[in-house]
């Protein structure tokens, strides 16, 4: 998969998906795309070299994905416990797209509730505590 379809597909996911070049400050992570469910990151590449895709996956499932697939291997700078890398270039494109939407879904699953209504079960301020 080419980086163009590799970016529409991402952006397909939903129409919560963003899109950011975060790290414009670093030199050497300037051209590193990250792509965001609630604003939190669930894949990233670099623009400079689309080799490897980073992305969120649930711990259990990395060992059995890494013996099965010599395209999946360690990720860029994030734990290896809850995240793998996919080399792009070999990687079958059906491949990438499932992990690449269960990272969205991990990611998704984990924060949806951190948007619209508030958690009933946090504590608010005092000063908002009694009713106006």
């Amino acid at each position: 998969m080419n980086i163009e379809d590799y970016r529409e597909y991402c952006l397909s996911l939903g129409e919560d998906v963003e899109e950011k070049l975060p790290f414009t400050a670093f030199k050497y992570a300037s051209g590193v795309l990250v792509f965001y469910v609630f604003d939190h990151m669930f894949s990233f590449f670099d623009c400079d070299n689309f080799s490897v895709v980073t992305l969120k996956c649930q711990p259990e499932r990395i060992e059995e994905l890494k013996a099965q697939h010599s395209c999946i291997g360690k990720p860029f700078n994030l734990s290896p416990k809850y995240w793998i890398g996919v080399d792009v270039r070999t990687a079958p494109d059906d491949l990438l797209r499932e992990l690449t939407h269960n990272s969205y879904e991990i990611v998704k699953a984990k924060y949806k509730n951190n948007r619209g209504a508030p958690d009933k079960n946090k504590k608010r301020p005092k000063c908002m505590l009694t009713d106006m």
